[in-house]
């Protein structure tokens, strides 16, 4: 297993997908993991990971911040192991917010998945940048636009951002396939996990309405 994401040569399958008179790339894993699993909760989603899937998460993570033309997408619920989690299995989805895909066209793009064609995707050690303390703190003004947008749609989680809102976060998704397996070697029973903080709905623009999160941590 390769810790260092920047060495890591992640295979995937892209198609090409029309839909009313766009075209939508869809990148995702060759393999179906082995292990995953992401469930809807009452304030997020939580995401169990073992190491494959935290190399995986993490590759789908830079590449979406870095690919305004892609959609990345993880089909967890074909992986979801029984008794990692509680509620409702979902599919997770990242995109750049360029594309503009409404959720409600995800379904009808998702049925017309082909196999799509093998590729690998590289990406450099800059996908996952480390951010100053204060870029963070810029996040709670009331004029900051990068917070991730999420929705769900066809059982799929949905989070949709610049590649600020993106790179914001990646440090710490970068920590979950860099760091923690060494840490949970060490101390087994560690928790190890990211605390990933998504935005306003579309439904609820004001920001007032509460910033959901996505935990993703080790399961196993």
């Amino acid at each position: 297993m390769v810790y260092r994401l920047a060495e890591y040569r992640w295979p995937v399958r892209v198609s090409t997908v029309g839909y009313r008179n766009h075209q939508y790339r869809v990148v995702r894993p060759a393999r179906v993991p082995g292990f995953a699993g992401l469930y809807e909760g009452r304030l997020g989603a939580q995401l169990c990971l073992d190491k494959q899937t935290a190399t995986m998460f993490a590759m789908a993570w830079g590449l979406a911040g870095r690919s305004p033309h892609s959609i990345v997408y993880l089909p967890l619920r074909a992986a979801t192991t029984p008794g990692c989690g509680w509620g409702r299995p979902l599919d997770l989805a990242l995109l750049h917010h360029r594309l503009a895909l409404p959720p409600s066209r995800w379904k009808q793009v998702r049925a017309r998945l082909d196999r799509g064609a093998v590729h690998t995707v590289t990406l450099p050690a800059g996908a996952w940048p480390k951010r100053p303390v204060a870029d963070h703190q810029r996040s709670w003004y009331r004029e900051f636009r990068d917070d991730l947008r999420w929705e769900v749609a066809a059982d799929t989680l949905i989070l949709t951002g610049s590649r600020e809102a993106f790179e914001l976060q990646a440090d710490d998704v970068r920590g979950l396939a860099e760091e923690c397996p060494a840490h949970r070697a060490r101390t087994p029973d560690t928790h190890c996990c990211a605390e990933i903080v998504v935005g306003r709905t579309r439904h609820h623009p004001d920001r007032r309405y509460p910033f959901a999160e996505l935990h993703a941590g080790y399961c196993r």
